[in-house]
């Protein structure tokens, strides 16, 4: 606030009602209606953003809006003027229709701008003219337009002041002469100006006291000593005139300076003090009170004092118990700041929808999430919600995994007519994100454009990442082009999350070219998530090399690997399936981590199972097991040894499947892919098709079975290599079951083992995933399933073939088997044994060429499907 303003400096409170904490920034959002309007607010809004931008010196409408005709013509004329241009011929037109206060309005506006040089000028002129001589109100404008300037123009606030008669000087002047000191850190110069002042028989005002106050108390090097301010304030206290009577400001200067110094002691002091004197403290006086007394440590007496003043007939305001709650909060007392809502309850003070806010937020960061669920059902009986409590429970419920309770709440939060704002929004998309909840999330948007907002870039990225984890690359990509055609601009974390799409199904061409676009197109170059994104991609496409060297590439570029970073390098080193250096790796994730994820585990007891090195596996079970700090790695390590599969223990496996789900898609996809497949290496098929059941039922692989009329198909291009055999087991024995009961068989049956660009290639065959579904499959069927022409990320089966094994199976004879494939958990192997490592039996490599040929030229009845 400006110390000389429309009114005299004697009136205005203070130069600073507050030195040390400044007031935060206020943003003004004109309300939207509901309904039909969106596209007139979008054309407005495109209209503004095309509009050229005023300069500085039109000053924006609304400040101008309070101006006279012929000031603003003025203010015009002067702004357009040149450095050397006349300013009488400024004001030739209007030299009998303007006084002294509509100077007064030019120099305030000249004020707002920071336009020193022209204030001057026009000082100068007024100077030398009789009409329109300055006053000593306008002196006063132009020195604290001058004093803002920094301490080079303090010497012509000087000649200003005193180009000032001395018969004319008042506090007015005096106090905007030591505001401009003071701006400036000079607190020994403005405490010099006051005993000049008084010297001179000019009597100070309280807003003179102040602006020296506010400048001592802000000093820093040295800092002035407490007993200096309250020498200060003693004057004022003890000085007969009721125009140096301590006010707010006052207090507030000098609890905010013993906040600084931690002097609990002389803040209770200074509110009692005040409290005596009329005086009642408002929210930046509790503010810093409560800092005063967390500094000294002491919280517990801020609500002693409260406790007193409402004894007294002075119960603090909301904000008073709001500041203390979060004091509480910082330091994680999280039970104090509950006594305190009820001891404001108790103190007849109605608690607001911010102090529920803190609560509520501090709750989540806890992990208490019945305590924010309770606490929000009681402040809806207290106070309505607004949208800023709902953007609170958006992120805590988001942060701990609760994605369907988020959309239940932007639900809830529409019907009960509270608006939405683009941070509800964001949150909300930010969910669907990471709970893989695309249907919502594209609900979500609809609502943002029907409410004529403009998405944000964080919302779209929210989109794009739902729509990842339901493998709908097309629409992801399609909502990625889109965002850059309304304006939203992605950002890094925009291209991280459609990377991040692509790599979960090995889709590394595409991953690349997002990279190209981002470095080439967009500037921006890969952080440490760009890397986790391209290494993962390699990884389940197959192109181990590029993993590695790209995990290098990030280490040059001084990015330091994570826990997520080491497990994607060793996940390219199990796959490969050299054991020295995935043990290496192992060992460098438990030397930075301490304890070895569960990812990171079953990655190595597949490795070693595959290898037939199972004292190695049993001696990291045993491990697992063993593990004290984790009841996870306990949990998991029994479960794949056999010994939870009781009903009241595979709960407990239950609750561990439901905490992973709880981190999101992204990590629970990882998670459930190294489980599944170590599951199935060790030979244990009924627990991996339980725990196979629970990740679909969960949400993951939405994917992964898609029936029609025309084609059953499984994709299992975004699994591990052993999650894939569960998978298509499962799906082999459904298919059976189809084949014994129904009659109408479609067009196709379809296994996915890869997508995008690659499907096109013919060296998907020789990929792992391809390779191994595609040898389990023919060893089960009999080459049954084979790769056509038109696409090479596909295995089928034709509808001739699957009639054929339909008939198969009539032909049984009535032999009772449950499918297929045989889901039965084999009891684990001893050390020594060699399941996967014996001499492989000769493939009948001729027998599968010949089944193809036999099929080749029933393929183009395909192709109009």
């Amino acid at each position: 606030m400006a110390l000389v303003s429309t009114t005299t400096v004697a009136s205005s409170s203070s130069y600073h009602c507050d030195p040390f904490f400044p007031a935060a920034a206020r943003s003004w959002c004109r309300p939207r209606s509901r309904g039909g309007g969106g596209r007139a607010r979008l054309s407005v809004l495109s209209a503004r953003l095309s509009a050229p931008t005023a300069s500085a010196s039109s000053g924006s409408t609304g400040e101008r809006d309070r101006y006279s005709y012929e000031v603003d013509s003025l203010i015009d004329r002067l702004s357009n003027l040149a450095p050397r241009g006349s300013i009488a011929k400024c004001l030739e037109t209007a030299r009998h229709r303007l006084t002294l206060q509509d100077f007064a309005a030019v120099y305030r506006e000249f004020s707002r701008r920071g336009d020193w040089q022209r204030s001057t000028r026009l000082f100068k002129y007024m100077q030398r003219q009789s009409w329109c001589r300055p006053d000593e109100h306008i002196h006063a404008i132009v020195i604290g337009v001058l004093g803002r300037q920094g301490p080079a123009l303090l010497d012509k606030c000087l000649e200003v002041f005193h180009d000032l008669p001395a018969d004319s000087r008042t506090a007015l002047s005096y106090t905007s002469l030591i505001a401009a000191y003071a701006r400036n850190a000079l607190h020994e110069e403005a405490r010099a100006l006051l005993d000049q002042m008084k010297t001179a028989g000019v009597a100070p005002t309280a807003a003179t006291y102040n602006t020296v106050l506010a400048a001592c108390a802000r000093a820093a090097d040295p800092p002035v000593p407490f007993d200096t301010l309250l020498g200060l304030f003693a004057e004022m206290r003890h000085d007969a005139s009721p125009a140096v009577r301590p006010d707010l400001t006052t207090y507030n200067t000098l609890l905010a300076a013993a906040a600084v110094r931690a002097l609990s002691d002389q803040s209770e002091m200074l509110l009692r003090t005040m409290l005596e004197a009329g005086v009642s403290p408002d929210s930046t006086s509790y503010r810093h009170i409560v800092a005063a007394f967390a500094g000294a440590g002491n919280l517990s007496r801020v609500a002693e004092l409260f406790g007193e003043m409402a004894d007294t007939g002075h119960t603090p305001d909301p904000s008073a118990y709001l500041g203390l709650m979060e004091a509480h909060t910082r330091i994680g007392a999280t039970a104090e700041a509950v006594a305190v809502l009820r001891q404001m309850q108790a103190d007849g003070c109605a608690p607001t929808a911010a102090t529920y806010r803190v609560l509520l937020d501090q709750y989540g960061k806890q992990g208490r999430f019945d305590g924010v669920r309770e606490l929000f059902r009681e402040m809806r009986t207290a106070v309505p919600p607004d949208t800023a409590t709902y953007n609170v429970l958006f992120n805590v419920f988001g942060d701990g995994g609760f994605f369907k309770e988020v959309v239940e709440l932007f639900h809830d939060m529409l019907r009960t007519g509270i608006e939405p704002d683009m941070e509800t929004c964001e949150g909300v998309l930010v969910a669907c994100g990471q709970g893989g909840l695309h249907e919502d999330a594209r609900e979500v948007l609809e609502y943002i454009s029907k409410e004529g907002m403009v998405p944000t870039a964080k919302a779209y990225t929210g989109l794009i990442e739902a729509l990842g984890h339901a493998a709908k690359y097309e629409e992801a990509y399609v909502a990625f082009n889109m965002m850059t055609e309304i304006g939203s601009l992605p950002t890094i974390e925009t291209y991280n999350s459609l990377a991040n799409v692509f790599a979960k199904g090995g889709l590394f061409q595409e991953a690349e070219a997002i990279f190209s676009r981002m470095t080439n197109s967009a500037g921006i170059q890969k952080n440490k998530d760009s890397f986790d994104a391209l290494i993962e991609v390699y990884c389940q496409g197959a192109q181990l090399d590029d993993a590695v060297k790209a995990y290098m590439e990030m280490r040059k570029s001084r990015f330091n690997p994570d826990e997520r970073s080491l497990e994607g390098v060793l996940n390219a080193y199990c796959i490969a399936g050299v054991i020295d250096e995935s043990k290496e790796q192992f060992e460098e994730i438990r030397s930075d981590m301490t304890v070895p994820s569960i990812i990171a585990y079953c990655m190595m007891l597949s490795l070693y199972a595959r290898n037939d090195r199972w004292a190695d596996a049993y001696d990291l079970l045993e491990e697992m097991k063993s593990n004290r700090d984790s009841n996870t790695h306990q949990v998991i390590a029994s479960m794949i040894k056999g010994e939870y599969d009781d009903s009241s223990n595979w709960q407990m496996v239950e609750y561990v499947l439901d905490s992973s789900n709880l981190e999101g898609c992204d990590y629970s996809l990882r998670f459930f892919n190294a489980l599944l497949d170590v599951l199935w290496w060790f030979g244990q098929k009924a627990r991996a098709e339980r725990v196979l059941e629970h990740a679909v039922n969960y949400g993951l692989f939405p994917e992964l079975s898609r029936d029609t009329k025309l084609i059953w198909s499984l994709d299992v291009h975004r699994m591990s290599v052993g999650g894939a055999l569960v998978a298509v087991s499962v799906w082999l024995n459904k298919l059976y079951a189809r084949l014994k009961a129904e009659k109408d068989l479609p067009q196709l049956a379809s296994v996915v083992v890869l997508r995008g660009k690659m499907e096109k290639s013919t060296v998907t065959r020789g990929l792992p995933i391809a390779k191994v579904v595609y040898s389990f499959i023919n060893d089960t069927l009999s080459s049954s399933f084979h790769y056509p022409k038109w696409n090479k990320g596909r295995i089928i089966c034709l509808k001739s073939q699957l009639k054929k094994l339909q008939a198969a199976i009539d032909s049984s004879n009535g032999v009772a088997i449950p499918g297929f494939v045989h889901m039965t958990d084999s009891r684990l192997p001893s050390p020594g044994s060699k399941i996967y490592t014996r001499e492989a039996q000769v493939e009948n490599s001729s027998a599968h060429a010949t089944a193809e040929s036999l099929v080749e030229e029933k393929e183009s009845e395909l192709l109009a499907l």
